[in-house]
């Protein structure tokens, strides 16, 4: 059995970049005439003229943040903002919303989201039962994965998140092979198996995505009898890169053009020099072009050591804005707006997520002038209901709290 999924894996450097540059302004000109929004940014743009990273690279980036207030501009006559080249019906398999709100399509065709390589090259194959513990509610995490697997041949246990016993209960009688989902709750999974005495030994291998997978973490796994992978996903783009046996940062997938930009600009910056991920997706369906992540990384030299030829990158190094993924769901400063706007006696607000493997701590800490009976539990409340999170609130003086723009602080420790 081949250690690669199809034979695009091991292409000719060269190869690959020609065919790249030659799909690159069909996908151009395909989103120019089928998405609204990018023919208004993309206006002026001649299409077959952009046949290098060089011209690629003097095309506007759009960021999440941007997407999200063109969304919120055009709700009343397109959810998507203009930037779907597909509509309702039968085009298009599912919407979802990710926190913000953001509204994606899916579409039609088989592995949509392109998440089969990194489910094979974690060593997911044909017959495998897949344990898949990502949230089938609103958001596609779970589609993501599940898609994948059934394009290499795969059973899908609907497991989504929560209900620890039940799911325990599943894994010792359904004897699944292989997981997926956050790297948080595998851990929960195998402690509370620990703890209750339940088998599930069966599991060997996982896939996660949605947080990182540091080095101490996935070795804590390895403790456990469990290969634990790691994926680079988004909602938006589908797969961008993966972990492969080489554990050598993450290969980039083969059905999307990468970039590292600096912060804030659309300049490519020196190779191996940390900037902002920004993405070309060659999905017909959601044609974005230059799409900026918000995530930090890096290019690795030279090719993976298991013989996949495509650029490698460093893996999550970070953010590049203040948005920030908190136990698999992303947290949008404006979110933390939205909170304070419900206590007038609320003045300033810092949200401070801290931690360390995978275990996220996340505190709203609050300047208020006044401490009113029930502040703190109405404002947990909030948290909730806004966030989709739990999270701890502190109670401040005011000017108790640095006066230096954050309103999103990540403290976590990924050693």
């Amino acid at each position: 059995m081949s250690e690669f999924l199809d034979a695009l894996e091991t292409r000719d450097t060269a190869a690959r970049e020609a065919a790249l540059m030659a799909a690159l302004p069909r996908q151009v000109a395909h989103a120019q005439a089928n998405a609204p929004a990018l023919a208004r940014i993309l206006a002026g743009v001649d299409a077959a003229a952009i046949t290098s990273r060089e011209a690629l690279a003097r095309l506007p980036v759009t960021r999440k943040h941007e997407l999200l207030d063109l969304q919120r501009a055009s709700r009343a006559s397109d959810p998507f903002g203009g930037f779907a080249a597909i509509r309702r019906g039968a085009a298009m398999r599912r919407a979802y919303a990710s926190p913000g709100p953001i509204y994606e399509p899916e579409g039609m065709a088989a592995d949509w989201w392109r998440c089969a390589r990194a489910l094979y090259a974690a060593g997911f194959r044909e017959g495998d039962l897949v344990h898949n513990a990502f949230s089938y509610h609103m958001t596609p995490g779970a589609f993501i994965m599940e898609s994948g697997a059934f394009a290499i041949g795969c059973t899908v246990f609907p497991a989504g998140v929560g209900q620890t016993e039940q799911q325990l209960q599943a894994i010792a009688e359904l004897r699944p092979t292989a997981y997926t989902g956050t790297p948080s709750f595998l851990r929960i999974l195998v402690e509370k198996a620990q703890e209750s005495g339940t088998d599930i030994g069966s599991l060997k291998k996982a896939l996660t995505g949605g947080e990182a997978l540091p080095p101490t973490l996935r070795d804590w796994f390895a403790g456990h009898g469990l290969a634990v992978y790691q994926s680079y996903a988004t909602a938006d783009l589908g797969l961008i890169a993966y972990e492969t046996a080489a554990r050598e940062g993450l290969v980039v997938d083969e059905g999307v053009i990468l970039e590292i930009v600096r912060p804030g600009t659309g300049e490519p910056v020196a190779p191996g020099e940390v900037g902002e991920v920004v993405v070309t997706a060659l999905n017909p369906d959601y044609p974005l072009v230059r799409f900026g992540t918000g995530d930090l990384s890096a290019v690795l030299p030279g090719p993976c050591p298991t013989g996949r030829t495509n650029m490698r990158i460093r893996g999550w190094l970070g953010r590049a804005d203040q948005t920030t993924k908190i136990r698999g769901m992303f947290v949008h400063p404006s979110q933390v707006a939205d909170i304070v706007r419900r206590f007038p006696e609320v003045q300033r607000a810092r949200l401070v997520v801290s931690g360390e493997m995978a275990n996220d701590v996340m505190t709203l800490r609050v300047e208020a002038g006044t401490q009113a009976q029930g502040l703190r539990e109405r404002i947990a409340e909030a948290i909730r209901d806004v966030t989709k999170l739990r999270g701890e609130v502190e109670v401040l003086a005011p000017g108790s709290l640095p006066n230096d723009g954050k309103v999103i602080e990540d403290a976590r420790s990924y050693k």
